[in-house]
This record gives structure tokens, sequence and C-alpha cells, in this order.
């Protein structure tokens, strides 16, 4: 599903399995990790509930860079990021921006497109 620049698709396994193996993908890729946010975490530690809701953030550089060079407002899209989090109906969801949705936004020229679609491919490939 593609919605507001939004890619959304679903993982058979848990946010917690989900999240393993889209780690487990990058580090066979060799795509580093910058962060993890556990937005359900650190609203546990204040006494909130909500499902489990984590964002991955990644990246590489020999990637990232040349798209930034070309398109400066690109830095506040980067580096690549997925939403693993429970939906209302306790299913798990993996949610990324659209690379057509970031290039629309951002002016990035066609010829470097190639360097963010991958986040689709890595998505695909950690909830197979």
């Amino acid at each position: 599903m593609q919605d507001r620049g939004l890619v959304q698709v679903s993982s058979p396994y848990s946010v917690d399995e989900t999240l393993k193996r889209m780690q487990s993908v990058l580090a066979e890729r060799k795509v580093q990790v910058f962060a993890l946010i556990d937005h359900s975490g650190e609203a546990e530690k204040v006494g909130l509930k909500m499902p489990p809701t984590k964002v991955l953030i990644f990246g590489n550089p020999r990637g990232g860079t040349p798209l930034m060079v070309a398109a400066p407002s690109l830095a506040i899209d980067l580096p690549l990021k997925v939403l693993i989090a429970e939906d209302t109906n306790g299913k798990t969801q993996v949610t990324h921006n659209a690379p057509e949705y970031l290039q629309a936004r951002h002016g990035i020229p066609e010829e470097l497109i190639k360097n963010i679609a991958v986040v689709g491919g890595l998505v695909a490939k950690a909830v197979e």
C-alpha cells in the first residue's frame, strides 16, 4: 500500500522479530544502522502505553552523499528509516517513505533515485 508518500508492507512476524530480521538484512548488505528509536519502550518508561512501535534509521554514505549533494534538502529525510509497528489489528506493519515521493519532494535527479529505491527490497527480504 502507498498512501501520502508512504509504503506499508505487512510482516508475518512480531515487531521485535521483524526488527531483528531487518537488522540482519542490513548487516548482510553492510548497511550502517545509525539508530533505533523505541517509541513504545520510551512511552512505557513514563507510564504510558502504546502498541510496539520502533523506528530503525540506516544508510550508506556512498549512496546518500551524492543524493544530498544533488538535492541538499533531502538531508531532512536521510538517512533512510523504517517504522516497524503493530497496527490496531495486532499485525506488524513496516512503513517507509516511497522513493518516488522523496524524488518529487526534493527534486532528486532520475539517475540517483536507485540509491534510495533499495529500501523496498530490503524490507521485502526482512518480511519474507
